[in-house]
């Protein structure tokens, strides 16, 4: 049972301010009306779901709390930026904490790696398991922020609205080697291959697969290294319920349980949406930051498309999915980790499963999400909360997941009783699970995939739905599903775009 978030105050009707719409409260929808009240619009935010935060709601059970999705955060500056938009200071309203280490990797025979931004204590660990990769760590970290420089630092916020733009930076991609893939470019550093597993993961974090995804993505090292991974008090969720509260105080009006149905064209512009109730609400500018699948094939299904057809929709490559079990416990856990990646006995093994041919296999590997090691308020006294995450085929799959959940379920718990949570199967407190059913139905996600398009390369720049849509003047589009991608830096990201290609408001009066 969630807690439904108030209907904020409406807009002020007399107002003369060009009118946005924003569809969606996740990261990217939020980050957008934040931009846009800023820079001279009157905002309504559009959320179907009862509360705000899209992948990043939060459920509340029993009196735990869990964030439903993301729960790290690698680039706090994007935040700050948002709240000094909104005419506020981040920290005064948001209590981050630096995580250490990042993430303990626990592999399926026992052995542990706690993965931080200390280079030195990972070297140290590193030479436990190979000293001769001692120096090809320090290769690929330099590696690894040549392509931070290009990748997030020159192109994040940059829109690909032409074929031009994306030959711009051809000469840069081909120096730092895109056409490699993420475990390519490891091994080209790293012989070990459990380091190779070390440095090559977090692709699965924003719905890419190691082996496929372009080698762009190794920024991601440097990035976390940069600015360290941190979480926030009170959860993910915190953050969420602050940019809402941001958001209110610029005069944007949040509309809760408002689905959109359709976008309205009127003479190839943008002019408005129409809710699933019938009412029709109008705008100078609409913002999507619902999946580019959903928002083309569906709210704007009766427009000819040249572009995103229905033809294109499909045959485009789609991310994983993902099981994600939210559980509370009666008793605490102290010696598991705020973050912890349990690594099973296959590894590119099952990742081809999940990807390539789409079965759901018997072995798994999950993400271990324990937010009490630092914020014990999200469960009741001497209890703890958890979500373990497994990542799994999409929809395209045959897995009925009506049959399938529960013994997923039960056999993620067992695994968890027989390793790092003891007695589990006899301790649960309270239980939820998500499948990629609920994507697909809740948040409006092709094919139920966690994470929107697959980041290969050729789904990447301007590859990608862009930012300025293609198919309609006045409709843009911000989330993982848009340039730069998935992960919460690429979504917030997303919107930093739209002020390069929305017009000023002035522009509207």
């Amino acid at each position: 049972m969630t807690v439904a978030a108030p209907q904020s105050p409406g807009p002020n009707l007399g107002s003369k301010k060009p009118h946005a719409v924003v569809i969606g409260s996740g990261f990217g929808g939020l980050a957008a009306a934040v931009r846009l009240s800023a820079r001279g619009f009157q905002v309504t935010i559009l959320e179907k779901l009862d509360a705000p935060g899209g992948r990043a709601y939060v459920h509340e059970r029993d009196g735990f709390r869990f964030d439903a999705g993301p729960t790290i955060i690698t680039a706090p500056f994007l935040l700050e930026e948002l709240w000094k938009l909104g005419g506020r200071r981040f920290e005064d309203d948001i209590d981050l904490r630096l995580m250490d280490p990042f993430y303990r990797i626990r592999f399926d025979d026992g052995r542990v790696f706690d993965y931080s931004g200390d280079a030195e204590k990972v070297k140290a660990q590193i030479a436990e398991y190979s000293p001769a990769d001692v120096a090809g760590y320090d290769r690929f970290m330099k590696m690894s922020e040549a392509v931070f420089k290009v990748g997030f630092e020159d192109l994040a916020h940059v829109p690909f609205s032409s074929v031009m733009d994306m030959a711009k930076i051809v000469p840069d991609m081909t120096r730092l080697q895109s056409y490699r893939t993420v475990y390519g470019m490891v091994s080209k550093y790293i012989k070990d291959p459990y380091i190779r597993q070390v440095l090559s993961f977090h692709p699965l974090l924003i719905g890419g697969n190691p082996f496929t995804v372009t080698s762009i993505y190794v920024l991601i090292s440097f990035l976390e290294r940069k600015w360290g991974v941190h979480s926030a008090m009170g959860g993910t969720g915190a953050i969420v319920n602050g940019l809402v509260k941001l958001i209110e105080g610029q005069g944007t009006e949040i509309r809760y349980q408002a689905e959109v149905d359709q976008i309205l064209v009127k003479n190839g512009k943008a002019a408005g949406v129409r809710l699933a109730s019938g009412e029709d609400i109008p705008a100078q500018v609409v913002v999507s930051d619902v999946d580019p699948a959903t928002t083309y094939g569906k709210m704007l299904s009766q427009h000819g498309r040249r572009h995103w057809t229905d033809k294109k929709i499909e045959r485009s490559k789609y991310s994983n999915g993902l099981f994600v079990w939210y559980f509370g416990t009666k008793r605490q856990y102290p010696d598991v980790k705020h973050h912890t990646i349990l690594l099973g006995p296959r590894y590119r093994g099952l990742i081809q499963d999940i990807f390539k041919h789409k079965t759901l296999a018997e072995d798994f590997s999950l993400y271990l999400y324990r937010p009490t090691a630092t914020d014990p308020s999200l469960a009741p006294d001497g209890c703890d909360a958890f979500y373990a995450l497994s990542p799994v085929p999409h929809l395209g799959s045959e897995t009925d997941w009506e049959a399938q959940a529960e013994p997923y379920r039960a056999r993620i718990a067992r695994y968890l009783s027989e390793t790092v949570l003891p007695g589990l199967e006899d301790q649960i407190a309270t239980s939820l699970v998500a499948t990629p059913l609920d994507f697909k139905h809740r948040l409006n996600s092709y094919l139920g995939a966690g994470f929107s398009l697959e980041p290969i390369l050729t789904q990447s720049a301007w590859f990608r739905p862009h930012n300025k849509s293609e198919e309609v003047d006045g409709l843009y589009l911000v989330g993982a599903g848009t340039h730069p991608g998935a992960g919460v830096p690429g979504v917030i990201s997303s919107a930093r775009v739209l002020d390069a290609v929305v017009p000023d408001a002035s522009s509207f009066v």
